[in-house]
């Protein structure tokens, strides 16, 4: 029975950091766009995914480089950074100048200062909502959608395939920056006294360095997976003190999620109705995004539970765009219009 609650307790832990996640981007919509900050001149072009997914792919060789040669310390300077100017685009809008800048420094200093499990995890959704909130208004339905299906097949062969994102999670571990997030099984688990572990996946942490500063990582690789600390074949599942799920998993689906809230506002016999939740913009289709986003997350965590990574993209992407998919035509717009097309 213990364990059961346990089992419950990670799960619902991981369910409310990528709600977070979901939330923060939702909120960050309007202010972000009143304020001018996407980051392309055409959201419609599909070509801005494949320049994306370009970057992640050398950004990941780049990291990997940097383990291979000792160069670990210039890896965790550059996320750092990314996370401190992810944090300002947050507080750049919310918070008047220069109390803004003054607070994403402080998110900085934090993750240097005590990098344990809960500002990890306290930053990653702060720059995770970020990043959400600059690609939803930057990419239009179709880019999105592109973007979340190549990477799911590149997560899905980087993890069961070439193998090379379980290196890259060994590699981002012992670093300790917000390009995973961290779910303790006991509330005496420390993440600055563990040990490096020998298979652990990180999951999608390219986002938040992908986009200087976004949150998957934009200054991450990709590493899409979940995976739990410590040797499968030693130990149970709960007996290693956290599972790790990566950054860019939580974002890369709720790029969907905002981009739905920004770019669809109206059906062929009038305006989409806005659910007329406080603080954030959201209709049907960015809602069941969220619903599938957080399905596919349980069924992730299920399989990881019985002891080995797994790409978590395709579960979380597939589950975001079936989603959004079901309630974009649920709410009255045509195939074509939810496809973006």
């Amino acid at each position: 029975m213990e364990d059961r609650t346990r089992i419950y307790g990670v799960v619902a832990f991981a369910m409310a950091l990528f709600l977070g996640v979901q939330l923060g981007g939702l909120i960050l919509v309007e202010p972000l766009e009143a304020a001018d900050k996407a980051f392309t001149q055409n959201p419609d072009d599909p070509t801005n995914s494949i320049l994306y997914v370009g970057a992640i792919l050398v950004m990941t060789a780049l990291m990997l480089a940097a383990f291979k040669y000792d160069l670990d310390w210039i890896v965790r300077g550059f996320v750092v950074v990314a996370s401190a100017g992810l944090a300002w685009q947050v507080f750049d809008v919310l918070v008047p100048s220069p109390f803004g800048l003054a607070l994403a420094a402080l998110v900085g200093v934090a993750l240097v200062a005590y990098p344990e499990w809960y500002v990890i995890d306290a930053a990653g959704v702060l720059m995770g909502g970020a990043a959400a909130g600059l690609f939803g208004i930057s990419f239009g339905l179709l880019p999105t959608l592109v973007l979340l299906v190549v990477l799911a097949v590149y997560d899905a062969i980087s993890v069961y395939g070439t193998e090379h994102m379980l290196d890259l999670a060994d590699g981002v571990m012992d670093m300790k920056v917000p390009v995973i997030l961290v779910l303790p099984t006991s509330l005496t688990y420390s993440f600055l006294d563990m040990q490096s572990p020998d298979n652990v996946d990180t999951g999608d942490e390219d986002e938040v360095a992908a986009d200087g500063g976004n949150a998957d990582a934009s200054a991450e690789q990709d590493p899409a997976n979940a995976e739990p600390a410590g040797d499968a074949e030693d130990d149970t599942a709960l007996d290693r003190g956290a599972f790790f799920v990566g950054l860019g998993d939580a974002v890369m689906p709720t790029i969907l999620v905002a981009s739905a809230a920004h770019f669809h506002t109206a059906v062929p016999n009038g305006p989409l109705p806005d659910l007329g939740l406080p603080l954030v913009t959201m209709n049907l289709p960015a809602l069941g995004a969220i619903v599938g986003t957080q399905l596919g997350l349980v069924v992730l965590l299920w399989m990881v539970f019985k002891g080995r990574a797994h790409a978590g993209l395709p579960l979380l992407n597939g589950g975001a765009i079936a989603g959004y998919l079901l309630c974009a035509l649920a709410a009255g717009l045509p195939l074509t219009a939810a496809l973006g097309l």
